[in-house]
Protein backbone atom coordinates (compact mmCIF):
# COMPACT_ATOMS: atom_id res chain seq x y z
CA UNK A 1 0.00 0.00 0.00
CA UNK A 2 2.81 2.18 0.95
CA UNK A 3 4.22 1.88 -2.25
CA UNK A 4 1.31 2.46 -4.51
CA UNK A 5 1.21 5.69 -2.60
CA UNK A 6 4.31 6.72 -3.12
CA UNK A 7 3.96 5.91 -6.82
CA UNK A 8 0.66 8.13 -6.48
CA UNK A 9 2.31 11.21 -5.50
CA UNK A 10 5.03 10.79 -7.47
CA UNK A 11 2.20 10.92 -10.44
CA UNK A 12 0.81 13.71 -9.14
CA UNK A 13 3.97 16.09 -8.88
CA UNK A 14 5.00 14.87 -12.77
CA UNK A 15 1.69 15.91 -13.81
CA UNK A 16 1.77 19.15 -11.59
CA UNK A 17 5.23 19.63 -13.71
CA UNK A 18 2.65 19.32 -17.14
CA UNK A 19 0.24 21.85 -15.60
CA UNK A 20 3.16 24.56 -15.53
CA UNK A 21 3.58 24.13 -19.11
CA UNK A 22 -0.13 23.42 -20.29
CA UNK A 23 -1.54 27.34 -20.43
CA UNK A 24 1.73 27.48 -22.88
CA UNK A 25 1.85 24.72 -25.29
CA UNK A 26 -0.12 21.21 -26.72
CA UNK A 27 0.89 18.11 -25.13
CA UNK A 28 2.59 17.05 -28.18
CA UNK A 29 5.20 20.10 -27.81
CA UNK A 30 5.67 20.47 -23.54
CA UNK A 31 6.00 16.06 -23.19
CA UNK A 32 9.58 16.90 -24.60
CA UNK A 33 10.32 19.49 -21.79
CA UNK A 34 8.49 17.67 -19.15
CA UNK A 35 9.88 14.11 -19.65
CA UNK A 36 13.75 15.17 -20.48
CA UNK A 37 13.95 17.15 -17.24
CA UNK A 38 12.14 14.66 -15.58
CA UNK A 39 15.32 12.31 -16.75
CA UNK A 40 17.82 14.81 -15.80
CA UNK A 41 16.70 14.81 -12.53
CA UNK A 42 16.65 10.92 -12.62
CA UNK A 43 20.30 10.96 -14.26
CA UNK A 44 21.25 13.61 -11.34
CA UNK A 45 20.18 12.11 -8.33
CA UNK A 46 21.05 8.61 -9.32
CA UNK A 47 24.69 9.89 -9.61
CA UNK A 48 25.12 11.73 -6.10
CA UNK A 49 23.31 8.99 -4.51
CA UNK A 50 25.81 6.83 -6.09
CA UNK A 51 28.61 9.51 -5.39
CA UNK A 52 27.64 9.85 -1.42
CA UNK A 53 27.80 5.50 -1.49
CA UNK A 54 31.39 5.43 -2.44
CA UNK A 55 32.07 8.19 -0.39
CA UNK A 56 30.16 7.25 2.77
CA UNK A 57 28.96 3.75 2.61
CA UNK A 58 25.61 4.29 3.11
CA UNK A 59 22.55 6.56 1.50
CA UNK A 60 22.13 9.83 2.09
CA UNK A 61 18.78 11.93 4.39
CA UNK A 62 18.52 14.34 1.43
CA UNK A 63 19.79 14.95 -1.94
CA UNK A 64 21.10 18.11 -0.43
CA UNK A 65 23.38 16.05 1.75
CA UNK A 66 24.70 13.79 -0.74
CA UNK A 67 25.28 17.16 -3.31
CA UNK A 68 27.26 18.48 0.31
CA UNK A 69 29.40 15.65 0.50
CA UNK A 70 30.15 14.95 -3.62
CA UNK A 71 30.73 18.77 -3.81
CA UNK A 72 33.72 18.33 -0.96
CA UNK A 73 35.66 15.45 -2.54
CA UNK A 74 35.59 16.91 -6.04
CA UNK A 75 37.01 19.74 -4.89
CA UNK A 76 39.52 17.42 -3.20
CA UNK A 77 42.90 15.54 -4.61
CA UNK A 78 40.60 12.83 -4.64
CA UNK A 79 37.86 14.33 -7.06
CA UNK A 80 39.41 13.10 -10.52
CA UNK A 81 39.57 9.48 -9.16
CA UNK A 82 36.17 9.30 -7.99
CA UNK A 83 34.62 11.43 -10.75
CA UNK A 84 36.39 8.49 -12.69
CA UNK A 85 35.10 5.48 -10.68
CA UNK A 86 31.20 7.28 -11.42
CA UNK A 87 31.83 7.68 -14.82
CA UNK A 88 33.00 3.72 -15.54
CA UNK A 89 29.72 2.62 -13.66
CA UNK A 90 27.24 5.17 -15.32
CA UNK A 91 28.84 6.44 -18.47
CA UNK A 92 28.32 10.24 -17.37
CA UNK A 93 29.68 12.10 -15.13
CA UNK A 94 27.91 16.05 -13.48
CA UNK A 95 29.80 18.50 -12.25
CA UNK A 96 28.24 19.46 -8.48
CA UNK A 97 27.01 23.31 -9.67
CA UNK A 98 25.21 21.13 -12.25
CA UNK A 99 23.20 18.99 -10.77
CA UNK A 100 19.51 19.04 -10.38
CA UNK A 101 19.62 19.29 -6.78
CA UNK A 102 21.88 22.76 -7.36
CA UNK A 103 20.03 23.71 -10.25
CA UNK A 104 16.59 23.15 -7.77
CA UNK A 105 18.47 25.47 -5.38
CA UNK A 106 18.84 28.19 -7.41
CA UNK A 107 15.73 28.08 -8.65
CA UNK A 108 14.62 28.59 -5.21
CA UNK A 109 16.19 31.50 -4.66
CA UNK A 110 15.33 33.11 -8.08
CA UNK A 111 19.37 32.88 -9.24
CA UNK A 112 18.32 30.46 -12.17
CA UNK A 113 18.96 31.17 -15.97
CA UNK A 114 18.00 28.40 -18.75
CA UNK A 115 21.85 28.21 -19.61
CA UNK A 116 22.67 26.78 -16.46
CA UNK A 117 19.99 23.66 -17.57
CA UNK A 118 22.02 24.15 -21.09
CA UNK A 119 25.67 23.26 -19.59
CA UNK A 120 24.30 20.57 -18.33
CA UNK A 121 22.62 18.86 -20.80
CA UNK A 122 25.30 19.24 -22.79
CA UNK A 123 27.82 18.02 -20.21
CA UNK A 124 25.71 14.76 -19.86
CA UNK A 125 25.96 14.64 -23.80
CA UNK A 126 29.79 15.13 -24.34
CA UNK A 127 30.22 12.53 -21.57
CA UNK A 128 29.64 9.15 -23.96
CA UNK A 129 28.31 8.46 -27.45
CA UNK A 130 24.98 6.71 -26.06
CA UNK A 131 23.92 10.43 -24.50
CA UNK A 132 24.99 12.03 -27.61
CA UNK A 133 22.11 14.57 -29.17
CA UNK A 134 19.73 13.11 -25.83
CA UNK A 135 18.19 16.65 -25.26
CA UNK A 136 18.21 17.65 -28.58
CA UNK A 137 14.12 18.25 -28.62
CA UNK A 138 14.77 20.21 -24.84
CA UNK A 139 14.54 23.85 -27.02
CA UNK A 140 15.22 26.35 -23.90
CA UNK A 141 15.06 29.05 -26.45
CA UNK A 142 11.64 28.77 -27.73
CA UNK A 143 9.19 31.83 -27.80
CA UNK A 144 6.53 29.28 -26.80
CA UNK A 145 8.20 29.21 -22.99
CA UNK A 146 7.97 33.11 -23.01
CA UNK A 147 9.05 36.18 -24.73
CA UNK A 148 13.29 36.55 -24.01
CA UNK A 149 15.35 35.15 -21.78
CA UNK A 150 14.19 36.30 -18.48
CA UNK A 151 10.46 34.54 -19.15
CA UNK A 152 12.02 31.85 -20.80
CA UNK A 153 14.68 31.18 -17.76
CA UNK A 154 11.38 31.93 -15.28
CA UNK A 155 8.97 29.36 -16.73
CA UNK A 156 12.22 26.44 -17.00
CA UNK A 157 12.82 27.40 -13.10
CA UNK A 158 9.01 27.06 -12.21
CA UNK A 159 9.30 23.91 -13.83
CA UNK A 160 12.49 22.70 -12.21
CA UNK A 161 10.74 23.66 -8.88
CA UNK A 162 7.71 21.72 -9.20
CA UNK A 163 9.27 18.29 -10.26
CA UNK A 164 11.89 18.66 -7.38
CA UNK A 165 9.08 17.78 -5.13
CA UNK A 166 9.33 14.20 -6.55
CA UNK A 167 11.08 11.83 -4.34
CA UNK A 168 13.32 9.63 -7.32
CA UNK A 169 15.39 8.66 -3.99
CA UNK A 170 13.10 6.13 -2.72
CA UNK A 171 11.51 5.15 -5.90
CA UNK A 172 13.04 1.58 -7.32
CA UNK A 173 13.27 2.15 -11.12
CA UNK A 174 10.38 -0.22 -11.71
CA UNK A 175 7.95 2.43 -9.85
CA UNK A 176 9.85 5.56 -11.66
CA UNK A 177 10.03 3.94 -15.15
CA UNK A 178 6.05 3.07 -14.24
CA UNK A 179 5.37 6.69 -13.73
CA UNK A 180 7.53 7.47 -17.01
CA UNK A 181 5.22 4.93 -19.33
CA UNK A 182 2.18 7.13 -16.91
CA UNK A 183 2.85 10.35 -18.59
CA UNK A 184 3.84 9.07 -22.34
CA UNK A 185 0.15 7.38 -22.11
CA UNK A 186 -1.59 10.44 -20.90
CA UNK A 187 0.02 12.60 -23.64
CA UNK A 188 -0.73 10.10 -26.28
CA UNK A 189 -4.23 10.67 -24.98
CA UNK A 190 -3.88 14.61 -25.31
CA UNK A 191 -2.07 14.17 -28.42
CA UNK A 192 -4.38 12.29 -30.19
CA UNK A 193 -3.19 11.24 -34.10
CA UNK A 194 0.03 12.21 -33.42
CA UNK A 195 0.32 9.84 -30.33
CA UNK A 196 1.03 6.78 -33.24
CA UNK A 197 4.16 7.91 -33.35
CA UNK A 198 5.40 7.10 -29.91
CA UNK A 199 3.04 4.92 -28.23
CA UNK A 200 1.18 1.41 -28.33
CA UNK A 201 -1.60 0.75 -25.63
CA UNK A 202 -0.75 -0.98 -22.60
CA UNK A 203 -3.08 -3.57 -23.11
CA UNK A 204 -2.07 -4.16 -26.60
CA UNK A 205 1.56 -4.14 -25.97
CA UNK A 206 1.01 -7.01 -23.10
CA UNK A 207 -1.13 -9.03 -26.18
CA UNK A 208 1.53 -9.28 -28.56
CA UNK A 209 4.53 -9.41 -25.88
CA UNK A 210 2.87 -12.47 -23.85
CA UNK A 211 2.60 -14.42 -27.37
CA UNK A 212 5.98 -13.94 -28.36
CA UNK A 213 7.58 -14.26 -25.66
CA UNK A 214 5.06 -17.92 -24.59
CA UNK A 215 7.69 -20.23 -24.42
CA UNK A 216 10.72 -18.06 -23.89
CA UNK A 217 9.91 -16.95 -20.71
CA UNK A 218 13.16 -18.89 -18.90
CA UNK A 219 15.33 -17.91 -21.64
CA UNK A 220 18.67 -16.15 -20.27
CA UNK A 221 20.11 -13.53 -23.00
CA UNK A 222 16.60 -13.27 -24.45
CA UNK A 223 17.00 -10.78 -27.86
CA UNK A 224 13.73 -8.90 -28.63
CA UNK A 225 13.44 -6.17 -31.52
CA UNK A 226 10.89 -3.62 -32.75
CA UNK A 227 12.17 -1.78 -35.83
CA UNK A 228 9.59 0.39 -35.06
CA UNK A 229 9.95 1.18 -31.83
CA UNK A 230 8.58 3.96 -30.56
CA UNK A 231 9.33 5.34 -26.99
CA UNK A 232 9.90 1.39 -26.77
CA UNK A 233 7.07 0.86 -24.39
CA UNK A 234 5.89 -2.33 -26.71
CA UNK A 235 10.30 -3.77 -26.33
CA UNK A 236 9.96 -3.43 -22.72
CA UNK A 237 6.92 -5.36 -21.65
CA UNK A 238 8.93 -7.94 -22.21
CA UNK A 239 10.58 -7.65 -19.03
CA UNK A 240 7.33 -7.89 -16.93
CA UNK A 241 7.07 -11.81 -18.66
CA UNK A 242 10.23 -13.02 -18.06
CA UNK A 243 11.79 -14.75 -15.48
CA UNK A 244 15.37 -12.98 -16.26
CA UNK A 245 14.33 -9.75 -17.09
CA UNK A 246 18.54 -8.06 -16.14
CA UNK A 247 19.24 -10.35 -19.06
CA UNK A 248 17.23 -9.36 -21.97
CA UNK A 249 18.84 -7.61 -24.88
CA UNK A 250 17.13 -4.85 -26.68
CA UNK A 251 17.55 -3.84 -30.45
CA UNK A 252 14.79 -1.01 -31.64
CA UNK A 253 15.48 1.70 -34.76
CA UNK A 254 12.97 4.73 -34.98
CA UNK A 255 13.02 7.15 -37.41
CA UNK A 256 11.55 10.28 -35.51
CA UNK A 257 14.39 12.00 -33.80
CA UNK A 258 12.57 13.31 -30.64
CA UNK A 259 10.62 9.90 -30.72
CA UNK A 260 14.19 8.04 -30.73
CA UNK A 261 15.29 10.31 -28.00
CA UNK A 262 11.90 9.49 -25.69
CA UNK A 263 12.89 5.74 -26.09
CA UNK A 264 16.40 6.38 -25.11
CA UNK A 265 15.55 7.83 -22.05
CA UNK A 266 12.58 5.75 -21.52
CA UNK A 267 14.98 2.67 -21.79
CA UNK A 268 17.45 3.91 -18.27
CA UNK A 269 14.49 4.89 -16.40
CA UNK A 270 13.46 1.53 -16.79
CA UNK A 271 17.13 0.12 -15.84
CA UNK A 272 18.26 -1.29 -18.72
CA UNK A 273 21.89 -1.61 -18.47
CA UNK A 274 23.74 0.26 -21.64
CA UNK A 275 25.30 -2.87 -22.83
CA UNK A 276 21.82 -4.41 -23.12
CA UNK A 277 20.14 -1.86 -25.78
CA UNK A 278 21.39 -1.33 -29.33
CA UNK A 279 18.80 1.33 -30.23
CA UNK A 280 19.09 3.33 -33.56
CA UNK A 281 17.80 6.33 -35.28
CA UNK A 282 17.01 5.45 -38.79
CA UNK A 283 14.68 4.10 -41.85
CA UNK A 284 13.68 0.71 -41.09
CA UNK A 285 12.82 0.53 -44.79
CA UNK A 286 15.55 2.30 -46.60
CA UNK A 287 18.71 0.09 -45.30
CA UNK A 288 17.96 -3.08 -43.37
CA UNK A 289 19.94 -2.91 -39.59
CA UNK A 290 20.76 -3.93 -38.03
CA UNK A 291 23.42 -6.23 -40.25
CA UNK A 292 26.10 -7.10 -38.17
CA UNK A 293 25.64 -9.43 -35.15
CA UNK A 294 23.35 -10.45 -34.26
CA UNK A 295 21.03 -10.12 -37.04
CA UNK A 296 18.09 -12.70 -36.14
CA UNK A 297 16.20 -12.28 -32.60
CA UNK A 298 13.89 -14.65 -30.39
CA UNK A 299 11.15 -12.02 -30.21
CA UNK A 300 9.97 -9.59 -32.70
CA UNK A 301 7.34 -7.38 -31.78
CA UNK A 302 6.20 -4.36 -34.51
CA UNK A 303 3.17 -1.44 -34.34
CA UNK A 304 4.74 0.03 -37.55
CA UNK A 305 2.88 3.19 -38.87
CA UNK A 306 -0.38 1.66 -41.25
CA UNK A 307 -0.34 2.14 -44.73
CA UNK A 308 2.76 4.21 -44.94
CA UNK A 309 4.50 4.74 -48.48
CA UNK A 310 7.74 4.19 -49.20
CA UNK A 311 10.29 3.96 -52.11
CA UNK A 312 9.35 0.92 -53.36
CA UNK A 313 12.99 1.22 -55.28
CA UNK A 314 13.35 -1.62 -57.73
CA UNK A 315 16.76 -2.46 -56.59
CA UNK A 316 15.13 -4.14 -53.19
CA UNK A 317 13.85 -6.61 -55.43
CA UNK A 318 17.30 -8.16 -54.81
CA UNK A 319 17.10 -7.29 -51.33
CA UNK A 320 17.52 -10.64 -48.94
CA UNK A 321 14.60 -9.29 -46.45
CA UNK A 322 12.14 -9.46 -50.15
CA UNK A 323 13.77 -11.08 -53.16
CA UNK A 324 12.44 -14.50 -51.74
CA UNK A 325 8.82 -12.94 -52.75
CA UNK A 326 9.33 -11.92 -56.59
CA UNK A 327 7.51 -8.85 -55.98
CA UNK A 328 7.22 -5.41 -53.72
CA UNK A 329 4.84 -4.12 -51.21
CA UNK A 330 2.60 -1.17 -53.21
CA UNK A 331 4.31 2.06 -53.04
CA UNK A 332 1.08 3.54 -51.16
CA UNK A 333 0.76 0.75 -48.92
CA UNK A 334 4.42 -0.73 -46.96
CA UNK A 335 2.28 -2.67 -44.42
CA UNK A 336 3.93 -5.65 -46.23
CA UNK A 337 7.39 -4.18 -46.27
CA UNK A 338 7.64 -3.59 -42.77
CA UNK A 339 6.14 -7.49 -42.33
CA UNK A 340 8.83 -8.90 -44.27
CA UNK A 341 11.40 -6.93 -42.96
CA UNK A 342 10.50 -8.30 -39.16
CA UNK A 343 10.36 -11.36 -40.40
CA UNK A 344 13.45 -11.59 -42.26
CA UNK A 345 14.92 -10.87 -39.02
CA UNK A 346 13.46 -13.96 -36.72
CA UNK A 347 15.05 -16.11 -35.11
CA UNK A 348 14.09 -19.97 -36.23
CA UNK A 349 13.00 -20.68 -32.96
CA UNK A 350 11.32 -17.35 -32.22
CA UNK A 351 8.05 -15.68 -32.61
CA UNK A 352 6.88 -12.40 -34.14
CA UNK A 353 3.83 -10.22 -33.41
CA UNK A 354 3.05 -7.39 -35.74
CA UNK A 355 -0.20 -4.94 -35.89
CA UNK A 356 -1.79 -4.30 -39.13
CA UNK A 357 -4.87 -3.11 -40.60
CA UNK A 358 -7.20 -5.50 -41.84
CA UNK A 359 -6.54 -5.17 -45.27
CA UNK A 360 -3.01 -6.96 -45.34
CA UNK A 361 -5.44 -10.21 -44.79
CA UNK A 362 -7.34 -9.47 -48.56
CA UNK A 363 -6.02 -7.00 -50.51
CA UNK A 364 -4.80 -8.46 -53.90
CA UNK A 365 -2.21 -8.06 -56.52
CA UNK A 366 1.41 -7.75 -55.23
CA UNK A 367 -0.08 -8.01 -51.59
CA UNK A 368 -1.81 -11.08 -52.20
CA UNK A 369 1.45 -12.58 -53.82
CA UNK A 370 3.24 -11.67 -51.08
CA UNK A 371 0.64 -13.02 -48.59
CA UNK A 372 -0.07 -16.54 -50.43
CA UNK A 373 3.78 -16.94 -50.25
CA UNK A 374 4.03 -16.42 -46.67
CA UNK A 375 0.61 -18.92 -45.99
CA UNK A 376 2.61 -21.29 -48.73
CA UNK A 377 5.95 -21.57 -46.67
CA UNK A 378 3.66 -21.72 -43.17
CA UNK A 379 5.07 -18.21 -41.93
CA UNK A 380 1.93 -17.20 -40.61
CA UNK A 381 0.73 -19.04 -37.32
CA UNK A 382 -2.45 -16.99 -36.12
CA UNK A 383 -4.41 -14.33 -36.96
CA UNK A 384 -6.39 -11.93 -33.83
CA UNK A 385 -8.93 -9.40 -34.59
CA UNK A 386 -8.46 -6.58 -32.07
CA UNK A 387 -11.37 -4.47 -31.27
CA UNK A 388 -11.71 -0.96 -33.57
CA UNK A 389 -10.86 2.10 -31.38
CA UNK A 390 -8.07 1.04 -29.35
CA UNK A 391 -5.40 3.09 -30.74
CA UNK A 392 -4.92 7.06 -30.25
CA UNK A 393 -4.13 7.80 -34.00
CA UNK A 394 -6.61 5.47 -35.80
CA UNK A 395 -10.28 4.32 -34.85
CA UNK A 396 -10.35 1.67 -37.46
CA UNK A 397 -10.03 -1.91 -36.05
CA UNK A 398 -6.85 -3.81 -36.34
CA UNK A 399 -5.24 -7.24 -36.28
CA UNK A 400 -2.04 -9.28 -34.95
CA UNK A 401 -0.66 -11.40 -37.23
CA UNK A 402 1.93 -13.87 -35.53
CA UNK A 403 4.38 -15.51 -37.58
CA UNK A 404 7.40 -18.05 -36.70
CA UNK A 405 9.71 -20.21 -39.01
CA UNK A 406 10.11 -23.64 -39.50
CA UNK A 407 7.17 -24.76 -37.78
CA UNK A 408 5.30 -28.35 -38.07
CA UNK A 409 2.45 -27.72 -40.57
CA UNK A 410 0.68 -24.64 -42.39
CA UNK A 411 -3.05 -24.26 -40.29
CA UNK A 412 -3.80 -20.64 -39.12
CA UNK A 413 -5.61 -20.00 -35.77
CA UNK A 414 -8.21 -17.30 -36.22
CA UNK A 415 -9.51 -15.32 -33.61
CA UNK A 416 -12.52 -13.18 -33.61
CA UNK A 417 -11.80 -10.70 -30.26
CA UNK A 418 -13.60 -8.05 -31.68
CA UNK A 419 -15.71 -7.36 -28.71
CA UNK A 420 -13.72 -8.34 -25.98
CA UNK A 421 -12.89 -4.49 -24.87
CA UNK A 422 -15.05 -2.70 -22.54
CA UNK A 423 -16.38 1.26 -24.13
CA UNK A 424 -14.14 4.09 -22.87
CA UNK A 425 -14.43 8.30 -23.26
CA UNK A 426 -12.27 8.70 -26.15
CA UNK A 427 -10.99 5.11 -26.63
CA UNK A 428 -12.13 1.65 -26.57
CA UNK A 429 -10.33 -0.83 -23.19
CA UNK A 430 -9.17 -3.88 -23.40
CA UNK A 431 -9.38 -5.59 -19.38
CA UNK A 432 -6.91 -7.84 -18.18
CA UNK A 433 -9.72 -10.54 -18.57
CA UNK A 434 -10.21 -9.39 -22.08
CA UNK A 435 -6.12 -9.91 -23.06
CA UNK A 436 -6.11 -13.67 -20.77
CA UNK A 437 -9.18 -14.92 -23.09
CA UNK A 438 -6.86 -14.01 -26.26
CA UNK A 439 -4.15 -16.21 -24.66
CA UNK A 440 -6.24 -18.96 -23.73
CA UNK A 441 -7.64 -19.09 -27.22
CA UNK A 442 -4.40 -18.81 -28.68
CA UNK A 443 -2.58 -21.26 -27.08
CA UNK A 444 -5.66 -23.64 -26.88
CA UNK A 445 -5.57 -23.77 -30.86
CA UNK A 446 -8.72 -25.56 -31.72
CA UNK A 447 -12.15 -24.09 -32.74
CA UNK A 448 -14.84 -22.03 -30.08
CA UNK A 449 -18.01 -20.91 -31.27
CA UNK A 450 -17.74 -17.81 -32.92
CA UNK A 451 -14.55 -16.33 -31.46
CA UNK A 452 -11.29 -19.02 -32.72
CA UNK A 453 -11.19 -21.33 -35.58
CA UNK A 454 -8.07 -23.45 -36.78
CA UNK A 455 -8.32 -23.33 -40.59
CA UNK A 456 -6.17 -26.04 -42.40
CA UNK A 457 -3.79 -25.08 -45.33
CA UNK A 458 -6.55 -26.44 -48.23
CA UNK A 459 -9.47 -24.41 -46.50
CA UNK A 460 -7.09 -21.17 -46.50
CA UNK A 461 -5.86 -21.87 -50.05
CA UNK A 462 -8.21 -23.94 -52.08
CA UNK A 463 -11.78 -23.08 -50.34
CA UNK A 464 -10.55 -19.05 -49.79
CA UNK A 465 -7.83 -18.81 -52.46
CA UNK A 466 -5.60 -17.31 -49.85
CA UNK A 467 -7.82 -15.09 -48.28
CA UNK A 468 -7.43 -14.33 -44.62
CA UNK A 469 -10.57 -12.34 -43.54
CA UNK A 470 -11.22 -13.12 -40.60
CA UNK A 471 -15.15 -13.75 -41.22
CA UNK A 472 -14.44 -16.73 -43.57
CA UNK A 473 -13.34 -18.59 -40.89
CA UNK A 474 -14.96 -17.54 -37.22
CA UNK A 475 -18.95 -16.69 -37.48
CA UNK A 476 -19.82 -14.35 -35.23
CA UNK A 477 -23.64 -14.09 -36.88
CA UNK A 478 -26.17 -14.01 -34.31
CA UNK A 479 -29.76 -15.41 -35.56
CA UNK A 480 -32.42 -12.69 -35.52
CA UNK A 481 -35.07 -13.80 -32.56
CA UNK A 482 -38.00 -15.01 -34.33
CA UNK A 483 -41.36 -12.98 -34.57
CA UNK A 484 -44.70 -14.36 -33.36
CA UNK A 485 -46.99 -12.99 -35.92
CA UNK A 486 -50.24 -13.24 -34.13
CA UNK A 487 -48.68 -11.38 -31.07
CA UNK A 488 -47.63 -9.03 -33.84
CA UNK A 489 -50.90 -8.63 -35.53
CA UNK A 490 -52.62 -8.21 -31.73
CA UNK A 491 -50.25 -5.26 -30.45
CA UNK A 492 -50.57 -3.27 -34.47
CA UNK A 493 -54.45 -3.59 -33.63
CA UNK A 494 -53.72 -2.32 -29.98
CA UNK A 495 -51.69 0.66 -31.62
CA UNK A 496 -54.31 1.49 -33.86
CA UNK A 497 -56.98 1.64 -31.21
CA UNK A 498 -54.94 3.95 -28.72
CA UNK A 499 -53.93 6.02 -31.87
CA UNK A 500 -58.12 6.70 -32.81
CA UNK A 501 -58.24 7.25 -29.22
CA UNK A 502 -55.99 9.64 -29.23
CA UNK A 503 -57.20 11.54 -32.43
CA UNK A 504 -60.64 11.57 -30.94
CA UNK A 505 -59.14 13.20 -27.63
CA UNK A 506 -57.17 15.56 -29.69
CA UNK A 507 -60.38 16.41 -31.79
CA UNK A 508 -62.23 17.08 -28.57
CA UNK A 509 -59.80 19.53 -27.29
CA UNK A 510 -59.93 21.55 -30.27
CA UNK A 511 -63.50 21.98 -30.62
CA UNK A 512 -63.56 23.61 -27.15
CA UNK A 513 -61.25 25.78 -28.46
CA UNK A 514 -63.00 29.57 -28.99
CA UNK A 515 -61.37 32.64 -30.55
CA UNK A 516 -62.99 35.96 -30.35
CA UNK A 517 -61.10 36.69 -33.76
CA UNK A 518 -63.96 35.94 -36.14
CA UNK A 519 -60.89 35.19 -38.97
CA UNK A 520 -59.20 32.99 -36.63
CA UNK A 521 -62.57 31.16 -35.46
CA UNK A 522 -63.12 30.08 -39.22
CA UNK A 523 -59.61 28.76 -39.94
CA UNK A 524 -59.83 26.85 -36.57
CA UNK A 525 -63.33 25.26 -37.53
CA UNK A 526 -61.80 24.32 -41.38
CA UNK A 527 -58.97 22.83 -39.70
CA UNK A 528 -61.00 20.60 -37.54
CA UNK A 529 -62.99 19.68 -40.01
CA UNK A 530 -60.05 18.71 -42.30
CA UNK A 531 -59.08 16.53 -39.51
CA UNK A 532 -62.12 14.92 -39.05
CA UNK A 533 -62.28 13.99 -42.72
CA UNK A 534 -57.87 12.62 -42.80
CA UNK A 535 -59.23 10.75 -39.44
Amino acid sequence: MASETNNKELLNVLWDGANVLRSKMDANEYKDYLLGIVFYKYLSDTFLVHAYDLINDGKPSSMEEALESYSEVYNSEDGVDLVKELKDSYHYAISPELTYTALAKKANFNEFQREDLKRAFNEIEQSDSIFEGLFADVDLYSTRLGTGEQKQSATVSELIRTIDAADLLNHDGDVLGDAYEYLIGQFASETGKKAGEFYTPQAVSKILTRIAIDGQEDKRGLTVYDPTMGSCSLMLNARKFSSEPEWIRYFGQELITSTYNLARMNMFLHGVNPSNQRLRNGDTLDADWPSDEPTSFDMVLMNPPYSQKWSQAQGFLTDPRFSDYGVLAPKTKADYAFLLHGYYHLKNTGTMAIILPHGVLFRGAAEGKIRQRLIDKGAIYAVIGLPSNLFYNTSIPTCVIILKKEREGRDVLFIDASKFFTKGKKQNVMTEDDIDKILRLYKDRTDVEKEAHLATYDEIAKDNDYNLNIPRYVDTFEKEEEIDLSDLTERMQQTDKEIKETETQLIQGLENLVSSDPAKQTELERFIKLLKEEI
